[in-house]
């Protein structure tokens, strides 16, 4: 029974970030976009260049193009990329339809570097929505998760590089002022875009060496309600083999992590880092909780 309320809910959570995120993203090439002609990227983009020297229509390059990479996402990312990427490909143009015929979206801004900067951000919203769920807005996006996967390089940077490079291409028949436009709108479009796919999951990350290691790890699992791992360590001067205690907390839990490790040992040696994201026990499961005072 839990199985199946886990996946249904995860059916409808990818269902909702796909309808929102295509509708974010229609919203934003109607209303900033298309009114201010600021060149775009992906598969639109690079179907512009290639009419430039095929004797073929944009509309027809965009079909072959969407359909190749579609099969290629398919046979490299599974199925489940295929059934959902369909799915945007007719929602996103339906959202367009619907919102171009919305009166005055498209003078909502009339300062061409204010659209390039709120499309952007919009559309790295929209396409960060949509990733986060394993989906996929099509085009250009598939082959941004194709190289995410073989290379390891975060979305944001495949998304913002294939762009980059399909703007290029357009840089050889357009003035230079809507290319600065363009690659604006990119660079906001990747910094949102990569705040979003780790939102919510982003977590600082202590270490602590101490002499006093178990009374921190203690304090840390009753009083901050955390978690914590013993590290098994070698200090450096003296050879002396100790454990260091390691936790990932929120941010609002860190100046009370800090304060009590050193109440305990003002001598503490701690490293604080942010980590991007975090799975497991305690985070997106459940947490275990046992008296330690029975140990």
């Amino acid at each position: 029974m839990a199985n199946k309320t886990k996946k249904l809910s995860d059916v409808l959570r990818t269902c909702t970030a796909i309808v929102l995120g295509n509708a974010l993203l229609a919203f934003a090439v109607e209303a900033f976009i298309i009114p201010h002609n600021i060149i775009m990227g992906g598969t639109t983009g690079l179907a512009i260049v290639l009419a430039r020297v095929l004797p073929v229509d944009t509309a027809a390059i965009v079909l072959v193009l969407n359909t190749v990479l579609l099969v290629l996402g398919g046979l490299t990312l599974g199925s489940k990329l295929v059934t959902t990427t369909l799915a945007s490909s007719l929602l996103y143009p339906a959202f367009l339809a619907v919102i171009g015929r919305i009166p005055g979206v498209g003078s909502l801004c009339s300062d061409t570097l204010m659209a390039a900067l709120f499309g952007g951000g919009l559309m790295g919203a929209a396409l960060g929505v949509v990733l986060r769920v394993g989906s996929s807005t099509g085009g250009m996006d598939i082959a941004s998760l194709m190289l995410h996967k073989w290379t390891h390089i975060p979305v944001s940077v495949c998304v913002y590089a294939m762009d980059t490079l399909v703007i290029g291409g357009q840089a050889l028949f357009s003035s230079p002022e809507p290319i600065l436009y363009a690659l604006v709108l990119l660079a906001v479009q990747s910094l949102v875009l990569d705040r979003v796919m780790i939102l919510g999951q982003a977590q600082i990350q202590i270490f602590a060496v101490s002499q006093h290691y178990d009374d921190i790890r203690r304090r840390i699992l009753t009083e901050l309600e955390a978690g914590a791992t013993m590290v098994q360590i070698e200090t450096g001067a003296l050879q002396q083999q100790q454990k260091g205690v390691l936790c990932v907390i929120p941010r609002r839990k860190l100046y009370a992590a800090t304060e009590l490790i050193q109440g305990i040992d003002p001598a503490a040696f701690i490293t604080i880092t942010q980590v991007k994201e975090v799975r497991g026990r305690g985070f997106t499961l459940e947490r275990n909780v046992r008296d330690l005072n029975a140990d």
